[in-house]
């Protein structure tokens, strides 16, 4: 029979701690069962789970010797004996809260989060700080005890609590592909850029109203974009071609996105866009921030003026999806592999098609119905929850 005993050891943290207590065990001929460790602010917290065989622990010289080791080490030591043996199950789903706000993470939010697994019978198992120098985000591992939880649930209760402290969160499957993403795709317009280029060109072209209102009805999902897009571009018909030129000096790139660009892609990401916008301002995005691929739709340009006529196929909510799947296949990278990151309607289908989809400062339409959503911070903040502990160099 095992007889079971759980070893607590803290204590300012220091080289050969652990391999001290292996030893003791080693010698003492116990079973290691389980094991955990963390270090804050450079004190360690190290947990043991041995089995003995055939011996009562009382009767081992197994305390003694790690009682007189751990003193040896200026560490504290306690022990627990564990009388039943099955106290502890693990039937439930398991996930990561990944939490990050760029001015620091405060008590009370930290308290909404806590208080709220707990009414729902989830039990916090550990909790790491990212960001080792500062304290602005986290990782939040977690189990339920039962396996009838609620996660959609779970995720609003969640979603309520990160707006209301303002607060970036994601809830992430706790599983091997949590930290094996190898593609990202973004959108252009609102997401990679702080602006929507057909907005900005109709008011080089003097229809600015028109095509704003109808923009945002597309993006707000009250308009089939397909159409939404025929209509805007019939309306630039006579643009000449120069003054889109113009358009992309007004142009500017949302906040953080060169430092996520350069910090995914010095990690080995291949990192694309896939537009509803234009080709022209998307393949310029892609040269300027060195990206892998751009594609967007294709305007129809005569005798140096545009046509008010798309070339070719929509690159529509449809699409968009087909397109991800696409540059998965062709990089041999599995869908759970690959971040979206969008801001409109037309966005849906590609964020529910990649592993981790990001509604970023997005419509509440988008939020409502995209895996996560992420409102409160820069584009940097996205790093967090890839596991990336900031920009690097």
């Amino acid at each position: 029979m095992k007889n079971l005993i759980l070893i607590f050891v803290t204590g300012q943290d220091h080289p050969g701690v652990t391999a001290g207590l292996m030893k003791c065990i080693r010698e003492n001929h116990a079973q290691i069962e389980d094991m955990g460790q963390s270090i804050t602010h450079g004190f360690l917290s190290l947990n043991i789970l041995l089995s003995i065989e055939g011996t009562k622990v009382e009767d081992s010289p197994l305390l003694k010797d790690l009682f007189f080791t751990a003193k040896k080490m200026k560490m504290n030591l306690d022990f627990e004996v564990v009388e039943d043996h099955g106290s502890i199950k693990k039937s439930g789903d398991k996930y990561i809260i990944s939490v990050v706000n760029q001015t620091g993470l405060q008590a009370e939010f930290l308290e909404d989060i806590s208080s709220t697994l707990a009414e729902s019978s989830i039990n916090i198992q550990r909790i790491d700080n990212i960001t080792e120098d500062e304290f602005k985000s986290l990782d939040i591992a977690m189990r339920a005890q039962t396996k009838d939880i609620d996660w959609t649930d779970i995720k609003k209760q969640l979603i309520r609590i990160s707006n209301k402290h303002k607060t970036d969160l994601a809830l992430l499957r706790d599983n091997v592909w949590r930290w094996n993403k190898r593609l990202i795709v973004f959108d252009m317009d609102s997401t990679l850029i702080q602006s929507e280029v057909i907005v900005e060109m109709a008011k080089v072209h003097g229809v600015g109203d028109e095509v704003h209102r109808i923009t945002e009805e597309a993006m707000n999902g009250n308009f089939d974009f397909t159409e939404s897009l025929r209509k805007r571009v019939a309306l630039l018909e006579g643009m000449p071609e120069s003054k889109m030129q113009d358009v992309l000096k007004h142009i500017k790139l949302t906040d953080g996105v060169s430092e996520f660009v350069k910090t995914v892609k010095n990690l080995g990401y291949k990192v694309a866009i896939i537009s509803g916008g234009f080709q022209f301002f998307a393949d310029h995005f892609k040269n300027e921030l060195g990206l892998d691929y751009a594609f967007a739709n294709e305007l129809e340009i005569k005798d140096g003026k545009l046509t008010g006529v798309v070339s070719g196929s929509i690159v529509d909510a449809e699409k968009k999806a087909m397109l991800l799947e696409m540059l998965a296949q062709q990089e041999s990278i599995n869908l759970e592999q690959v971040v979206a990151i969008g801001d409109g309607a037309n966005d849906l289908k590609m964020l529910a098609k990649a592993g981790l989809g990001i509604a970023f400062h997005a419509k509440e339409i988008v939020k409502e119905n995209a895996g996560q959503h992420m409102s409160h911070g820069p584009m940097t903040s996205i790093l967090y929850f890839l596991g990336i502990p900031g920009t690097q160099e």
